[in-house]
């Protein structure tokens, strides 16, 4: 198992920046010092780094090929990355008092709930898609290990705000705030541009970034 020693590391960091500035306590001194937005930009920031070191480590393990790339593979990695780009930017900038972060919350409109009424955790139904896409084109072990694992971290990780959410907010105003109807968000026309236009730098970006090319 020579090599894989920065991977089990980049894994256990990005396990522990996840789980622990959402832990009561933690998160509690945190806002406290940050502010809402503040610590939703802080964790933000460090996920985004942590889960940056974790692909570097992947790509940098040892290769252990697992089965031959489908010849449809790029496309339902692609399919499903638009996808993703779509949860991403109808949740960009929203409240949503159902999942993690918390600000701009008391802005939030159970009759008019948005995304959120679809899908209460975008962020993670996002990670789950490009998780499950990637899983298709990438064929070694640690890249099928790594996109596995985050597909299977943010599903296990819906549930668990769910029930944390739910204790948090009480029966009543969990019922209240589910109880609604999807609705278009606002603004919906930007964010569309938006998401095909992140959908399109990040596939532009990817060979420089990542190293293989998504268009022909």
């Amino acid at each position: 198992m020579s090599g894989w020693g920065p991977y089990a590391a980049a894994w256990a960091a990005f396990l522990l920046s996840h789980a622990l500035p959402v832990r009561p306590a933690v998160k509690a001194r945190l806002v406290a010092r940050l502010g809402a937005f503040g610590f939703a930009v802080l964790y933000s920031a460090v996920s985004v780094a942590a889960l940056a070191w974790l692909i570097a480590a992947a790509g940098q393990a040892p290769v252990v090929a697992l089965w031959d790339p489908a010849p449809w593979a790029r496309a339902a990695a692609q399919g499903a990355m638009l996808a993703a780009c779509l949860l991403v930017a109808f949740a960009a900038l929203a409240p949503n008092p159902l999942s993690f972060g918390g600000w701009r919350n008391a802005r939030f409109v159970p009759a008019r709930p948005g995304i959120v009424g679809i899908v209460r955790h975008p962020w993670l139904a996002a990670l789950v898609l490009w998780a499950a896409g990637h899983l298709t084109a990438n064929v070694d072990l640690a890249h099928a290990l790594m996109f596995a694992g985050l597909g299977a971290f943010a599903l296990l990780g819906m549930a668990i705000i769910d029930r944390r959410r739910r204790r948090e907010l009480g029966h009543a105003a969990w019922a209240r705030l589910t109880a609604h109807r999807p609705t278009w968000p606002d603004r919906w026309p930007l964010r569309l541009v938006a998401a095909l236009a992140l959908w399109t730098v990040l596939a532009a970006l990817h060979p420089s970034l990542i190293g293989p090319a998504v268009w022909p």
